[in-house]
């Protein structure tokens, strides 16, 4: 997530310099065939360019759209999760009783650092690079990878959990295909046995289950957003009509602009590479957007920032516990927060 007001002109403009670099060359060749060798058959009427324009940026904002509505929805998930995370926080502060505090304690502990090996079990899942996703692929996102780190490819999920399970949980867990539900049922676990025990009245017993339920909502819609990629077809047809549309545009351009070579000279007609290669590169960068929102998991940096929602959940809930030594909150690089 990019926590600035804008993105600098000096970052963006060389993550979209390839489209840039592409429209110079659709334009500047069919231009020069013209002024040079007398091709004047390329020049076509702006109406079909227009009716092709109209049509690209249709489904262009659709796109754009879908995947926004993508982005936000995953905020609202994780908005849940910190309101989920801080409720069970509470009750198992004070649903699970002992007389001796110390017990008490110690039981709040394993329980809540359970949830926090939760979460980055969950974040670590939603991080893994799927086949549809450009962060990796793309030659551009890779580049802009340079002005931020993405914490779960820098670190190990194993390391990750050792402060929040024991050795024996964090290699059970570990040799489970889906960390972050495993980590759930185990939860589930430990309630019934203290509900057993009478560590826990029943009323709060199926508070605590219900509680977990709503976690368990939570993550099964990250997973869908993560698991669902924006639909493969309508992000094939942007593609193509963006692509076809920024191939004629410099055609269209020629055709209006050698009706005026009489009234500016012949030179007049070399307007149409900086007015294609402009109005291309609207269209690109438009297509390139809605490629790098539509993923909101993937390690972009217009990701949801789930690293840091995570880490201001665990400082929450540690100072519920009554801890001084807190981790540090994560600060942005360059403006990107992940």
């Amino acid at each position: 997530m990019n926590t600035a007001s804008h993105y600098k002109i000096q970052h963006f403009i060389p993550w979209t310099r390839k489209k840039i670099y592409t429209m110079l060359l659709l334009s500047i060749v069919p231009t020069a065939l013209v002024y040079f060798l007398g091709w004047n058959w390329l020049a076509i009427p702006w109406v079909p360019v227009a009716l092709i324009g109209t049509a690209a940026a249709f489904i262009s904002g659709f796109k754009n759209t879908q995947t926004y509505n993508r982005t936000w929805e995953a905020r609202q998930i994780y908005g849940a999760i910190i309101n989920s995370s801080r409720a069970f926080g509470v009750m198992v502060r004070d649903f699970v009783r002992v007389d001796d505090s110390a017990i008490a304690a110690a039981l709040h502990s394993e329980i809540i650092y359970r949830h926090f090996a939760w979460l980055t079990a969950l974040r670590f899942q939603l991080r893994e690079v799927k086949s549809w996703e450009n962060v990796k692929t793309k030659s551009y996102n890779r580049e802009y990878l340079k002005y931020y780190q993405v914490p779960e490819w820098e670190s190990d999920l194993e390391r990750e959990l050792m402060p929040f399970l024991s050795n024996d949980e964090r290699q059970e867990i570990l040799s489970t295909k889906n960390r972050a539900t495993q980590l759930l049922a185990r939860q589930s676990l430990q309630f019934k046995e203290l509900n057993i025990q009478g560590i826990i009245a029943d009323f709060n017993y199926i508070t605590l289950e219900n509680q977990l339920k709503d976690l368990y909502d939570q993550q099964g819609k990250c997973e869908r957003i993560k698991n669902f990629p924006y639909p493969r077809q309508f992000s094939s047809i942007n593609l193509y009509f963006t692509s076809l549309l920024c191939f004629l545009i410099p055609f269209g351009f020629i055709g209006e602009l050698s009706k005026h070579t009489e009234t500016f000279g012949e030179w007049f007609i070399w307007m149409s590479v900086p007015l294609s290669v402009l109005v291309g590169w609207v269209f690109l960068v438009l297509e390139q957007i809605g490629e790098s929102t539509q993923n909101p998991f993937e390690g972009n940096a217009n990701d949801i920032p789930i690293t840091q929602i995570s880490r201001n959940i665990e400082i929450d809930l540690r100072e519920m516990l009554g801890e001084k030594d807190l981790p540090p909150a994560i600060q942005p690089q360059n403006n990107i927060l992940m």
